[in-house]
């Protein structure tokens, strides 16, 4: 098999380059070759190294790789103590890097989830009714009962949620059922009681109290409209002790989900660190994290003088956690330039943050040298925060500086240039292309041509990167792979064909392109020597099975640092 013109290359941790050659075998100690701990063999490895495409075998030496190359050459390294694997012709790619992830394993463990996390699944009122009665039937009046996961596509009933189904669960508690997305959520009758807020209210900026066509309260709350929510009622609460165990548990739950789904390594936003380096001391923490703080730690970090980066390879200081500038692209309140079709009154989203305050927030922010990440969703947004940096950068010029945006969904020609000249990272919805296709039809297709525009984003030579935006989207990279791949959701329906990619660019967006946009991608994102051995066996090839059926492709193995974390 002639991989590239050499039977081994042992390569480099220099960033990738086009047409770059191969270099020697490293060389171990003076009394020889290191022995591998670990050989791969007989494997169909795509590597996402544009040096070597293409491997059947590698080794790995201390939870790195030693060596990539073809089957004979490998298995020449492996002495008495190396441990062989014979892949059977299986398929490896590098981990997956998912760069935004709200990694709620406590929700996960002890919340009321009202819909289904992971997959397709249509639920009824009925029985989101029934859960939130149960769970108030051991709640103290006047404390919340809440439920989570609820998205309003995926109900069997023909209308939406509403205050009078809430009602129903109890007229003593607050009730609160919040959409997955996190933008909007659904209260009854006594936390607009308790909130003060009527029919009569106006919308606040940045948000607003639905009503329905009589002008009464809906139940639907969006964006910015429901701070006053958080000021009321009462919360569970928990002793010292009590809360370390939450977030240990919650924080080793979720690396096990991840790592089931091939994920080594997450961008985590915000959450317990004091749990994930616990959890990690105790040997639970399956995957990477890239820590993405929220403003209390961000502006520790700034009085400190710690930078992005700071840390090592299982747990460092990524971006910060996303400054958000508008709504949402699944729940519909994401800032357009344009009405939302067949909307009325006219309507254009929610913009949460004015210019001023943006323009100061990314100036301080990037100063510090800290990379500066936001979620904007919508043109209007995404030019909102274009226009922050821009002028950040002509105060305080930084190199490589990699400013994210997440989602970043619906863009114009004149956008992806700015975002090119900027070198920002998009860290674009993955999953929601397969899962969220009842929700396409509120855009419509002249829209959907320019969300989530992958196609358009790789042209330009900007490395989107993926971000499934857990709990919003599920998080299982194979499912985004393959609605990149064919733009096709669940339904049989495909929205903005235009913006496919290819099975290769998928994997690359999910691999190389994640490491690149947290600074990492010398240290890993690809199968080369010398990075990282995260990696991941599938039990087919995503280049040669149906295109529509990526998603159901078995994750066999799941392996950090030359460990497995999963095994099927």
């Amino acid at each position: 098999m002639n991989l590239t013109g050499v039977s081994l290359a042992a390569l480099g941790t220099a960033p990738l380059t086009a047409g770059a050659a191969p270099v020697e075998l490293q060389q171990g100690p003076a009394t020889g070759r290191p022995e591998p701990d670990l050989v791969v063999v007989n494997a169909k490895v795509y590597t996402m190294d544009t040096r070597l495409p293409r491997a059947e075998a590698f080794a790995v030496k201390d939870g790195r790789f030693l060596a990539v190359g073809s089957n004979a050459d490998v298995r020449n390294l492996a002495g008495q103590a190396t441990q062989t694997f014979d892949a059977q012709g299986m398929t490896i790619t590098p981990g997956f890097i998912d760069c935004h992830n709200h990694a709620g394993g406590e929700t996960l463990l002890y919340d009321v989830l009202v819909g289904n996390p992971f997959e397709v699944e249509f639920v009824s009122i009925l029985s989101i009714v029934g859960k939130l009665k149960a769970r108030a039937q051991q709640t103290p009046p006047g404390t919340w009962v809440e439920g989570y996961f609820f998205d309003d596509t995926k109900v069997k009933d023909t209308r939406g949620l509403h205050v009078k189904d809430l009602d129903e669960v109890s007229k003593d508690h607050p009730v609160v059922v919040r959409h997955r997305g996190g933008h909007t959520s659904f209260y009854n009758s006594k936390a607009f009681e308790m909130a003060g807020i009527t029919k009569h209210t106006p919308n606040p900026p940045g948000g607003t109290y639905d009503k329905d066509p009589n002008g009464e309260l809906n139940g639907r709350v969006t964006d910015r409209a429901m701070d006053p929510m958080r000021k009321i009622g009462n919360r569970p609460t928990y002793t010292p002790a009590e809360l370390e165990k939450r977030g240990r548990d919650g924080i080793a739950h979720i690396s096990k989900q991840f790592a089931r789904y091939g994920l080594t390594s997450v961008h985590h936003e915000g959450g317990n660190l004091a749990a994930i380096q616990d959890v990690r001391a105790r040997g639970e923490l399956l995957h990477r994290v890239s820590y993405e703080p929220q403003q209390g730690v961000i502006d520790q970090m700034i009085a400190a003088g710690i930078k992005t980066g700071f840390g090592d390879e299982w747990i460092k200081f990524g971006a910060t956690s996303e400054h958000t500038v508008d709504g949402s692209f699944s729940e519909r309140t994401m800032a357009l330039s344009v009405n939302y079709p067949g909307v009325t009154p006219p309507y254009k989203g929610n913009v949460t943050e004015t210019q001023e305050v943006l323009d100061a927030w990314v100036e301080r922010v990037h100063r510090a040298g800290i990379q500066v990440n936001v979620h904007a969703n919508g043109d209007v947004a995404i030019d909102s925060f274009l226009t922050a940096m821009e002028r950040a950068q002509q105060k305080f010029p930084r190199t490589d500086a990699r400013p994210k945006i997440t989602h970043c969904t619906l863009i114009t020609p004149d956008l992806v240039k700015r975002i090119k000249a900027l070198g920002a990272v998009p860290a674009m919805f993955t999953t929601y292309a397969y899962y969220n296709p009842d929700k396409f039809v509120y855009y419509g297709e002249d829209l959907m041509k320019r969300c989530m525009a992958y196609r358009d984003m790789l042209d330009a030579g900007v490395y989107a990167c993926a971000g499934s935006d857990f709990s919003p989207g599920p998080f299982a990279p194979l499912m985004g792979i393959q609605g990149m791949v064919t733009r096709k959701g669940w339904d049989g329906k495909t929205w903005g064909a235009n913006q496919r990619v290819s099975v290769s660019e998928a994997i690359a967006i999910n691999t190389y392109n994640g490491a690149w946009a947290s600074g990492e991608e010398a240290i890993k994102g690809s199968i080369t020597a010398g990075k990282l051995a995260d990696f991941v066996v599938l039990a087919g090839d995503p280049h040669t099975v149906d295109v529509e059926k990526i998603k159901d492709i078995q994750i066999v193995r799941t392996v950090v640092g030359g460990k497995t974390s999963h095994q099927a």
